[in-house]
């Protein structure tokens, strides 16, 4: 059967269960615990013959045996005891619950939809992506507030491409949400070496990735849909719950792909190496970091730089105040562009992610070890932005869209960059800036613009009506979260004084 089959069957399904009142979200995660349950108990049979980390009591057979308020009470005790378990188990089915309204409903996805499905012997790419499909359709839902764990797929994939992960290589998402840096990585790395060996694959099954999410539904989320592509195991727990500033894990990875969440300032407040703050707010002292903030993002991006290893590779998504932001945004940015090699920002287009009022980019570095000159000679920017509109409904981005940054970007080799502008070819996106130009710059802000907006000249290029509406509303929630921040900002300003 084809992903779109089971995507149709899955989701006919959930709009029946939406006339009870159940969301999009519970009900991909009832399907996640239903899952579990069905390929577990497939694994136990051939040709898998492997014992079920499920508890006989609680396995597939039982509930399927069950009808009626039976199975309701079974239900609901399964999921509470198979939370108190351990491992990946106990990762899926923590604080889990019966959202369900009606005993025959459930009794229908479970016989009709789900036991007449071979899960395990289905490919990874149908059921993957079928569930990658639902968490998709889920995003979109804004009521559920879904999106913030979303990035779009085209957007990753680019990112991967030029990443090139390698046979060997560790990867991890300290903000993984439901998985799809770590899936796309993945998939990278079996599409560009169809010849793995058989220990290579355990590898890229059991010792690549790592992701850290804070919310444990997001968590769950994100553990289901590696395992549906083939990734972790009873053993082999990929996904840690907690918050990934808390503290150095002590890891340190090849790759760091990842966009850490958008929004309000933290409420810790975490005290890099220059001293403690006078006051203190939940605070968090981490010497690794270089300054003291209470920006998410700013802390996010002193995370990254820890948990590469000498020589790794990082892209993360970032928003604009990272590039212009003074006090410790100046500072990171200063020792960033010093400590490590930072080559490349992409600019982003408004329109992208389901989080309105967000301008980010993608800033890409190389962790270097210590230097008394500055690593950082040439940083080069792919405007995607200027002249650039997207909608997520009606003009949402596609992979083709950034085959040219791709290009540009030529991860091959980067050495053999050519810019796309000059002053004769002013409308090229793709340029480089030398290390003394940035650090000249007022705050060494990396707010770097030089293409001409084209509505502002000439009227025929205005984008559709609807486009401009919905850049409008961007542009009104982006000033209305800088505006968020700079009040935190004398909050704790004075706080800490």
């Amino acid at each position: 059967m084809n992903t779109a089959t089971i995507v149709q069957k899955l989701w006919n399904y959930c709009n029946v269960l939406r006339d009870d009142g159940m969301s999009y979200g519970d009900y991909v995660e009832q399907l996640t615990y239903l899952l579990f349950l069905k390929m577990a108990d497939e694994r136990t049979r051939a040709p898998y013959n492997q014992p079920s980390p499920v508890p006989a009591e609680y396995g597939w057979a039982v509930l399927l045996r069950k009808d009626g308020d039976a199975l309701f009470d079974h239900y609901r005790h399964t999921l509470t005891m198979l939370g108190y378990e351990r491992g990946l188990l106990g990762l899926i089915f923590a604080k889990s619950q019966n959202k369900f309204q009606d005993p025959a409903k459930l009794r229908r996805l479970v016989v009709d939809l789900i036991d007449k499905e071979q899960w395990v012997s289905m490919s990874a790419d149908v059921k993957g992506d079928a569930y990658e499909g639902l968490l998709e359709k889920n995003a979109q839902d804004t009521k559920s507030g879904a999106g913030q764990y979303f990035t779009p797929r085209a957007l990753i994939a680019a990112i991967v491409e030029v990443m090139a992960p390698q046979p060997g290589e560790t990867v991890s998402d300290p903000a993984c949400g439901t998985g799809g840096f770590l899936l796309a990585a993945h998939d990278q790395v079996v599409q560009q070496h169809p010849h793995l060996t058989k220990e290579q694959r355990r590898q890229l099954k059991e010792e690549t990735f790592k992701g850290w999410e804070l919310v444990q539904a997001t968590a769950r989320l994100c553990a289901m849909n590696l395992l549906l592509h083939g990734i972790g195991s009873q053993d082999f727990e990929p996904i840690v719950v907690g918050d990934a500033l808390a503290a150095d894990p002590g890891e340190r990875f090849d790759l760091i792909l990842t966009n850490p969440p958008f929004g309000k300032k933290s409420s810790t407040t975490i005290v890099g190496e220059e001293g403690r703050a006078s006051r203190e707010r939940d605070s968090v002292e981490r010497n690794d970091f270089w300054t003291t903030t209470s920006n998410k993002q700013l802390n996010f991006v002193q995370h990254v730089k820890t948990l590469l290893k000498q020589q790794g590779r990082a892209a993360v998504v970032v928003p604009d105040n990272v590039l212009f932001e003074g006090g410790a945004g100046e500072t990171i940015r200063r020792k960033l562009l010093a400590e490590c090699d930072v080559h490349t920002l992409l600019r982003l287009p408004t329109g992208l992610f389901y989080a309105q009022g967000v301008k980010a980019n993608v800033l890409f570095f190389d962790k270097k070890p210590a230097s008394e000159t500055p690593w950082t000679k040439q940083l080069w920017i792919y405007d995607l932005r200027t002249n650039q509109h997207f909608t997520l409904k009606t003009a949402p981005l596609q992979r083709a869209d950034l085959d040219e940054f791709v290009a540009c970007y030529h991860p091959a080799n980067r050495h053999e960059r050519r810019p796309t502008w000059s002053p004769e070819i002013p409308t090229g996106r793709w340029r480089a800036y030398d290390y003394a130009e940035l650090i000249a710059r007022d705050k060494a802000s990396l707010d770097l613009f030089w293409l001409k907006d084209d509505s502002f000249s000439d009227a025929d290029k205005l984008p559709a009506p609807e486009l401009i509406a919905a850049e409008i509303v961007d542009d009104l929630e982006a000033a209305l979260e800088q505006f968020r921040l700079i009040a935190a900002g004398v909050d704790d300003d004075t706080l800490l004084s």
